[in-house]
């Protein structure tokens, strides 16, 4: 079996975003959209030509159908991807003034048992782990068993073959029993992981400190080799383990939605890190593709192709 170079393991799941930027007692309607942040990352990473595979959980309904026809018509390999229990769903309504998303999950500990949980240890192939060149894994996946346990699965047979590990934390505090497992779990996989990246307020939480450079010093003191901050409408930030840094703003856009800008600007960094790009190309790929991802309603909907962004690149570089 070939593996791909970037493996998204984690959640994956349907966004219904509200039709409306009103809160979520206001909106007259929800379109369903393709969701999980991780898998929203592999998908723009496909897009952008590098191969890409998911290693997840759906359910056995036409929800889970459409996820994994999703994954495929992005030409993401969906030979990991098992089907059982009911798909997992999250509402996500925006606020009017800023854009920023709140979601509803239903999922435990809200629910009973989804297939976004059931990923078991038992599913993870080490081999088409060990021999793909980054796997990137979600925190929100560490919050219930046994998928918790197959992420650390999955993790150490990466690091057993000396393949690097991103983590993206995807913070969400209802979606865990408590916040001493929350915090242990991260901890834990902080210390696995090689690149990791942040929204400042994930990083104010994990790591005592929402200040771009101090939080990346602080991730890189677990050993990380790679640190990026993502800082919305002020742009973002990445360090890496030799003290090389750069910060850069925002690409000015009109704000439709902000679902997946986080993701797609994970994927930017990922494909930069597969092609050996420098630092400064990583974070203008980044920094784009977030832009863009934020002017269509839906996580993917604007994630864009290598094409798309070469043209948008152009097009404010004029």
């Amino acid at each position: 079996m070939i593996s791909p170079e970037v493996i998204a393991i984690g959640e994956i799941l349907i966004d219904f975003v509200a039709t409306k930027p009103v809160p979520y007692v206001e909106a007259p309607a929800f379109e369903k959209c393709f969701g999980g942040a991780p898998m929203n990352t592999i998908v723009a990473v496909s897009r952008l030509g590098v191969s890409a595979g998911a290693i997840a959980a759906v359910g056995g309904d036409p929800f889970g159908k459409f996820l994994i026809e999703e994954l495929k018509r992005n030409r993401v390999d969906v030979s990991q991807v098992k089907g059982d229990r009911r798909t997992t769903i999250a509402f996500v309504a925006n606020e009017p003034e800023t854009g920023e998303r709140s979601f509803l999950f239903y999922r435990r500990p809200w629910t009973g048992e989804t297939a976004n949980s059931a990923l078991e240890p038992k599913d993870i192939d080490p081999n088409y782990i060990g021999k793909a060149r980054i796997p990137h894994v979600s925190g929100f996946a560490l919050s219930q068993s046994p998928c918790r346990e197959a992420i650390f699965k999955a993790v150490n047979c990466a690091k057993r073959s000396g393949v690097e590990v991103s983590f993206d934390p995807t913070l969400r505090l209802d979606v865990w029993d408590s916040s001493e497992i929350l915090r242990e779990n991260y901890d834990r996989i902080l210390k696995l992981s090689n690149v990791a990246t942040f929204y400042r307020e994930e990083a104010e939480f994990l790591l005592g400190t929402g200040e771009p450079e101090k939080a990346a010093r602080k991730a890189l003191e677990y050993g990380i080799g790679i640190v990026g901050i993502k800082l919305g409408d002020r742009g973002s930030f990445i360090m890496n383990k030799d003290g090389d840094k750069i910060q850069a703003s925002a690409f000015k856009i009109e704000v439709v939605d902000t679902t997946g800008a986080g993701d797609g600007w994970n994927a930017g960094l990922l494909v930069g890190l597969c092609k050996g790009w420098d630092l400064k190309k990583c974070i203008t790929v980044a920094n784009a593709i977030g832009a863009l991802v934020v002017t269509k309603r839906g996580a993917i909907t604007a994630m864009p192709y290598e094409e798309e962004l070469t043209e948008f690149l152009k097009r404010v570089a004029m």
